[in-house]
């Protein structure tokens, strides 16, 4: 009691009382601000696309009689689409054109899932997936950029709640795709995909997009960040982080039907992957905020490493399922960190362009693994591809760790857009 005659909270009490109010508040006031609804919803639909495409390409090879290689193809174009505009435009929503960017990569998105209703043949399938690199790569530095600018001393915790956002459509995806599948066929998740984005442009084009630090016309926006020491660190750690991604792209669908699951069990393991990833990133990113973002990306690879060897080599389909779930864990530490890490490095008037950079390497990273893996999985089988894969993981984030050694520690927050 205290002399008032009133019960008082004890210090840890109280404590935990306000931590828990402050969760409550910042998670509400997410959810309903209005100015990133429609930017984390089209960011849902963009990842429930290649959610859909990861569980569908075990249906394509089978249904069109394309090889390991050409699905291989089929992913790296996305890839490399993807690549191509986060280091060509990117830059452009720091020097005031967000608002296009963001539109025209939701009308790239929905086009190439238009695309994906008629395609017939590889060159057809090849054209859309480029279609949807580019959308999503258009569009992903743009709302970075946006969600980093409005609250920096939250940038970590608000990429981790964007993250959820995208995971969400990542878990929806195959779902999605499964059902739809086995109950309208192989186009009818395309279909669906397209009617969502073509309802979200009214939405998207009335956000209110605030004006942020202008940088000066002269030097490209990539020789500068590739100057900074944690710039380069953050981007190694990525590679590592996105030859996972490239990998499960082209090959993940392939190896279970290989091994006798069905379609909807394959859905459901992307879908456990993706669970975890929709719970854990907004903590990853309040605890690389505190802790280091690179530390914590690093920490998420290192775990993620065993996991890819030991999917070359099991047999089980409820074994490789449980294991997935356990990789999973690993990348949505690793995803919000490597996010926040770019941020603090980068300066204030290229915030877009350090998310382009490494959105792009890692694209670009994703795609050549893609490429290989195909031909690595048909010539050498999964033992050979998953263990150089983890090899190479290795090998970056040691390389990450010693040139981003900045980022290990905690650093200031990125500046807020005026």
């Amino acid at each position: 009691m205290g002399r008032d005659g009133h019960h008082r909270e004890s210090p840890p009490a109280l404590a935990l009382a306000l931590r828990l109010q402050s969760r409550i508040r910042s998670v509400r006031t997410l959810v309903i601000e209005r100015r990133f609804a429609a930017l984390f919803l089209t960011s849902f639909v963009l990842n429930a696309g290649y959610g859909s495409i990861y569980t569908l390409l075990a249906v394509i090879r089978e249904q069109f009689g394309f090889s390991a290689a050409s699905i291989g193809v089929i992913g790296a174009a996305g890839f490399l689409a993807g690549f191509s505009s986060q280091v060509v435009l990117s830059r452009y929503a720091d020097r005031g054109h967000t608002r296009t960017m963001l539109l025209v990569g939701l009308v790239f998105a929905l086009l190439g899932n238009l695309g994906m209703v008629v395609a017939t043949d590889l060159a057809a399938f090849v054209g859309s997936r480029v279609l949807l690199g580019l959308g999503a790569g258009t569009f992903a530095p743009a709302v970075r950029r946006l969600v980093i600018s409005a609250e920096p001393e939250k940038a970590g915790e608000r990429l981790g709640f964007m993250a959820s956002f995208e995971m969400a459509g990542f878990i929806s995806g195959p779902v999605l795709a499964s059902l739809l599948y086995e109950g309208a066929g192989l186009r009818a998740t395309f279909v669906a995909l397209a009617l969502l984005l073509a309802l979200l442009v009214l939405p998207v084009l009335r956000t209110a997009i605030p004006r942020g630090v202008r940088p000066q016309r002269g030097e490209s926006p990539l020789r500068v960040l590739l100057r900074l020491p944690a710039i380069r660190g953050a981007l190694l750690c990525s590679l590592a982080f996105y030859t996972t991604v490239g990998v499960f792209e082209a090959i993940w669908a392939v190896l279970l039907a290989d091994r006798g699951a069905s379609q909807l069990f394959i859905g459901a393991t992307l879908s456990v992957f993706s669970i975890p990833m929709l719970v854990f990133p907004p903590f990853a990113g309040r605890l690389a905020h505190r802790r280091g973002p690179l530390r914590i990306a690093a920490l998420g690879i290192v775990f993620a490493i065993p996991c890819m060897v030991a999917y070359g080599w099991l047999g089980s389909l409820i074994g490789l399922a449980v294991l997935v779930a356990v990789h999973s864990i690993a990348d949505s530490f690793t995803m919000p960190s490597l996010q926040l890490g770019i941020a603090q490095g980068s300066p204030a008037e290229h915030l877009a362009s350090g998310q382009g950079l490494v959105g792009a390497a890692g694209q670009l990273m994703a795609a050549v693994t893609a490429l290989c893996s195909g031909w690595l999985y048909g010539t050498y089988g999964p033992g050979v591809l998953f263990g150089g894969a983890a090899t190479l993981m290795t090998l970056l984030v040691v390389a990450g760790v010693w040139q981003g050694a900045a980022l290990l520690n905690p650093v200031a927050s990125p500046a807020r857009s005026s």
